[in-house]
């Protein structure tokens, strides 16, 4: 039955456009963004992990500043130590030259002497950015370790919580007073004496070069996987969110065909009235 005041084709022309038009703006709106998922009204669910995910990234983002402040710190203090292992083993040699009866003893300890200053030098200035891994006080503060936070561990959906890699002094500072602790040398005696003394020495600095070395070396790792996590996860919201324009391209042609016939059944529709008036002619 055809009837002049109800265009039953025409509704559902205007209604397959409506929806047509609908799915071109999102089409569009994926094009222009990007996204799939832009708003929580697109994808509320999607949306909010990806969110959560995102901020997740800005952290570890300045995790991995931390780690490199931090990596700098140990590695200034770990190249100090080496060095102090340099000197304390030319102290050696001229303690060593130094049991011969026929030496300038007073020369000799003259020489040591500029290197125990030396080494104190070093000890007081292998600091980076305020922090001294070689001193008592690490910060000026009575720290005897120095904290460098390194990843943020999430379980379920509770807070996120941090976790820190820290760092003892080696204390050079104390350990390593030679002002006080090693023997003066002015004679075979006294020489004989000062070579037991710097071994120890010698022996404290390696084993604290060798700690220093190994926390840079772990740093350095937990960098690299804090660099490897963010482009994961940063990969795995773009999975969550980003659209895949191939298929949105084709979309977004085969949605301006469709558009095209919605028009033309809306137009065909329409005329549905005339042909009834030619029934009166």
């Amino acid at each position: 039955m055809s009837s002049i005041l109800t265009n039953s084709g025409a509704m559902v022309a205007l209604q397959t456009m409506r929806g047509i038009n609908k799915n071109m703006a999102q089409t569009q709106n994926e094009i222009s963004t990007g996204k799939s998922v832009a708003t929580a009204r697109d994808n509320a669910s999607t949306w909010a992990i990806s969110k959560v995910m995102e901020s997740d990234v800005a952290g570890f983002k300045g995790i991995s500043e931390s780690l490199a402040l931090g990596k700098a710190t140990v590695g200034v203090a770990s190249a100090a130590a080496e060095q102090i292992v340099s000197e304390l083993n030319g102290i050696k040699q001229l303690i060593v030259a130094a049991q011969s009866e026929n030496v300038d003893h007073a020369k000799i300890q003259d020489d040591i002497a500029e290197r125990t200053a030396q080494i104190a030098s070093i000890v007081a200035g292998a600091q980076f950015n305020g922090a001294n891994l070689l001193a008592t006080d690490v910060d000026g503060n009575g720290a005897t370790s120095f904290g460098v936070l390194a990843s943020l561990d999430r379980v379920g959906a509770g807070a996120p919580t941090a976790s820190m890699i820290t760092v003892d002094t080696v204390d050079f500072e104390a350990d390593l007073d030679l002002v006080a602790d090693l023997t003066a040398i002015t004679d075979t005696a006294t020489a004989a004496t000062a070579l037991g003394e710097i071994e120890t020495f010698i022996q404290t600095a390696v084993a604290g070069a060798a700690a220093l070395g190994a926390s840079a070396s772990r740093i350095d790792s937990q960098s690299e996987f804090v660099s490897k996590l963010t482009d994961s996860m940063t990969a795995g919201i773009g999975a969550l969110v980003d659209a895949d324009m191939e298929a949105t391209s084709a979309r977004l042609q085969a949605l301006q065909v469709q558009q095209q016939l919605a028009m033309q059944s809306l137009s065909i529709a329409n005329q549905q009235p005339q042909n009834i008036l030619a029934l009166f002619r």
